[in-house]
């Protein structure tokens, strides 16, 4: 799992642990295992909505692919490359 992995991770040397993923499925006990875990920091798109437990830990950070997705919108209206924003 995320956690093992963050603390095999410590324990090899890492000072922190970060981790990242484009869909937050936080089910069970995934946010208390987070929680107390050493990982530093977990970031997660907001395209699945954050409980209030998870955005109350402190170390779940959510950020927005609302820019991207109006890009990508007004790219596909103005006949604009839409590969363009991943470069």
């Amino acid at each position: 799992t995320l956690c093992t992995a963050a603390a095999l991770l410590k324990e090899a040397g890492a000072r922190r642990v970060f981790a990242f993923c484009s869909h937050g499925v936080l089910s069970g006990p995934a946010v208390g295992r987070i929680s107390k875990s050493v990982l530093t920091e977990l970031v997660v798109l907001d395209t699945v909505p954050l409980s209030e437990a998870a955005q109350a830990t402190g170390k779940i950070t959510q950020l927005s692919v609302a820019p991207l997705l109006a890009q990508a919108i007004y790219n596909i209206h103005n006949r604009k490359s839409i590969s363009a924003l991943f470069k």
